[in-house]
């Protein structure tokens, strides 16, 4: 039986916990795309679930052969969104980590951190410009007084929003620290 769950996560641990913890509740992924997982009922804790953070889109061909790679190893891809892949791997074929190294974990986690970091901008300036606009209209074009008052509006909200995808990263943040440090080390 097939069931629909709409869910929205902005960190990937969590997200992955999630899965797992359906997992074990033998609801299995079996596609996803924004905010909406799709689940068949199965075996439970049957597979063990990882999301990972391409460095490109899943159908850009280094994707397509670090897919298939994973494929050959016993990990299935079962779904796809932008960068974002969801794998699965048996259970009984022991812990599943994609990251086994120190550099590869650091490399994902400046993935996200990028990933972040674009979004912020984008809405940062956006947002920025807009209030721009409405201050400017406002004092010097009396006549587009309601859509200054529109422009403000929304310039506030993408400036929030780009202080939402901030604070999004700051776990990311710590997490690279650590693990540079953890890599200063070792070395």
């Amino acid at each position: 039986m097939t069931h629909i769950i709409r869910k929205m996560f902005w960190d990937y641990e969590k997200e992955e916990e999630w899965l797992n913890a359906m997992a074990a509740k033998g609801m299995m992924l079996t596609d996803y795309t924004w905010c909406r997982y799709v689940f068949e009922e199965g075996t439970p804790k049957e597979y063990t679930f990882r999301i990972e953070l391409l460095e490109h889109a899943s159908t850009h061909p280094e994707s397509k052969a670090y897919i298939h790679f994973m494929k050959e190893n016993g990990i299935d891809c079962v779904a796809s969104y932008k960068r974002w892949v969801y794998f699965r791997r048996n259970s009984s074929e022991g812990a599943f980590d994609i990251y086994t190294d120190l550099e590869s974990k650091l490399q994902h986690y400046k993935r996200i951190h990028l990933l972040w970091m674009t979004l912020m901008a984008v809405e940062l300036i956006v947002g920025l410009l807009n209030i721009l606009i409405s201050v400017v209209n406002l004092n010097f074009n009396k006549t587009m007084g309601n859509y200054s008052i529109v422009n403000l509006i929304v310039g506030s909200l993408l400036f929030a929003l780009a202080l939402l995808f901030w604070r999004l990263d700051i776990p990311i943040r710590r997490k690279i620290k650590k693990l540079q440090r953890e890599q200063q080390i070792r070395e």
